[in-house]
């Protein structure tokens, strides 16, 4: 099981490479990705509120909910897979490894990211918390990822970026992980991640061969 933002895809570089065409398309400089960037948080900051922060700042020309759906486009449209994650895939794959993604997310802009990047190719199957009502790190998004082609969690591993919810969501249901940690330290307290990797190449390897 695989994380799909800022995991299997940078999600931040498509997202910021979308905001920058969006900026320049209302000739507005590219200075201000920036501030953006950081209201976005990785894109977990709800749409709606990041659409009224550029709308406070700057004279876009748009109504609000032509911005959301602009910024939805943003990551969805630039979603890009590197052909070092591809080869991952295919050797965990070939080694006789099923993959699925786990990503939690509304289920057009999420599926939208997965065929973008050329993933609905590669993997097994794929699970978006969308279309099952609840998010990481609830039990039942994981255990839909195991029944989407019919294995079981007792053999599975979860790899992902967010504490709280791919490597929380594995502590509680016995999973091993792998964390990325993106240049981040680890904080949680009452849990850790089974290993932890500098990338997603890395993550998928170690995976593959526990």
């Amino acid at each position: 099981m695989i994380d799909l933002d800022n995991t299997l895809i940078d999600r931040d570089a498509g997202f910021r490479t979308g905001l920058l065409a969006l900026l320049d398309d209302r000739g507005l400089p590219a200075e201000h990705a920036d501030w953006i960037m950081e209201i976005d948080q990785r894109g977990y900051t709800p749409r709606p509120v990041v659409a009224k922060a550029m709308l406070d700042r700057l004279d876009l020309g748009l109504t609000e909910d032509d911005l959301i759906t602009a910024l939805i486009a943003c990551s969805r449209d630039n979603a890009r897979l590197a052909p070092e994650t591809a080869a991952a895939i295919e050797r965990a794959r070939a080694a006789g490894h099923r993959v699925v993604i786990v990503t939690n997310g509304p289920v057009p802009s999420q599926t939208g990211k997965i065929r973008n990047a050329g993933l609905d190719r590669l993997v097994d199957a794929s699970i978006v918390s969308g279309a099952i009502g609840t998010d990481k790190p609830e039990p039942a998004v994981f255990h839909a990822a195991a029944a989407a082609v019919g294995g079981s969690l007792a053999d599975a591993w979860m790899i992902g970026d967010r504490d709280d919810a791919d490597i929380l969501g594995a502590h509680r249901l016995g999973v091993p992980s792998v964390w990325l940690h993106l240049g981040r330290t680890w904080t949680a307290p009452d849990y850790r991640p089974t290993h932890t990797a500098d990338t997603v190449v890395e993550a998928i390897d170690h995976a593959a061969n526990a």
